[in-house]
């Protein structure tokens, strides 16, 4: 079994919040609060992590220090967010969700991911951070755990 593990829930998901990208924040960070976090992966990085944080209105220590000390369960994660966020309503979350869907990759990482990837980068590649991001940990996971 792996020591580390690359974080295979998309950022297209979302628990029974509706918030895209919670179930994988969640996984992060308590991946790399076990110390278990593939290399490359931050717990909360400047991306998607910020942006669900800000969108919700939560402190990024805060969700760090709760799942460092607590451990908890996705359901019960989502039961303090719903204590602790400040901007939790349908409005936040579906301008967030948008946001998530919406965003594009920079033309370096479109073309970093698809190289890899071995996937033409033409009109018909995923352009969008969601796809993107799927492809790079779908490649990450099979370089490290099926090859």
């Amino acid at each position: 079994m792996a020591d580390t593990y690359v974080p295979m829930i998309s950022s297209g998901v979302a628990g029974p919040l509706g918030v895209l990208h919670l179930p994988r924040l969640w996984l992060k960070v308590s991946l790399e609060e076990q110390g278990k976090l593939a290399p490359g992966y931050p717990g909360i990085g400047r991306g998607f992590d910020a942006m669900t944080c800000a969108a919700l209105g939560l402190e990024e220590q805060a969700v760090k220090d709760y799942i460092k000390q607590n451990k908890p369960t996705y359901p019960e994660f989502e039961s303090w967010v719903k204590k602790n966020a400040k901007s939790l309503n349908r409005d936040a979350v579906e301008k967030h969700n948008a946001a998530v869907r919406g965003y594009i990759h920079d033309d370096e990482t479109r073309k970093s991911v698809l190289g890899a990837c071995d996937i033409a980068d033409e009109a018909s590649a995923p352009k969008d951070a969601v796809n993107l991001n799927n492809l790079d940990d779908w490649y990450e996971f099979h370089q490290v755990v099926l090859k």
